[in-house]
């Protein structure tokens, strides 16, 4: 593995993940609509994060590979935790770690239906 700023060559491939905290490219707009769509019916925090627990794991196509503190992973599967909080669940090898979405750095080009990532992102930030 040859890690190169933010871009890492694994396995004769180069895989480039965006820093979580990067601005969105999708307009405000239309994350506020997805997120009224994943939440619809939800009235409590904790019922909008299962929908939108619901909506990600229907929309995003998993498995995604993404680098994660210079590490390659293969995300595999999307969780709620405890506290109501979404987590992708990313492997190395045998090793197996929860990593927050609010967190997560996104691969360059992103995995198809990322951008529910974002609508969660703006809705766990309060910014609709």
């Amino acid at each position: 593995m040859l890690e190169v700023g933010n871009v890492t060559r694994h396995d004769n491939r180069y895989i480039q993940a965006r820093k979580a905290s990067a601005p969105s490219r999708i307009p405000a707009a239309r994350l506020d609509a997805l997120i009224e769509e994943a939440i619809v019916d939800a009235y409590t925090e904790a019922e909008q994060a299962v929908g939108f627990h619901a909506t990600i794991e229907q929309h995003l196509a998993l498995p995604f590979e993404t680098v994660v503190m210079g590490a390659p992973v293969i995300a595999k599967k999307v969780d709620v935790t405890a506290a109501c909080g979404l987590v992708v669940i990313c492997y190395r090898g045998r090793e197996r770690q929860a990593i927050p979405i609010l967190e997560l750095p996104l691969p360059d080009p992103p995995p198809a239906g990322w951008e529910w990532i974002e609508a969660y992102r703006r809705w766990a930030r309060g910014r609709w």
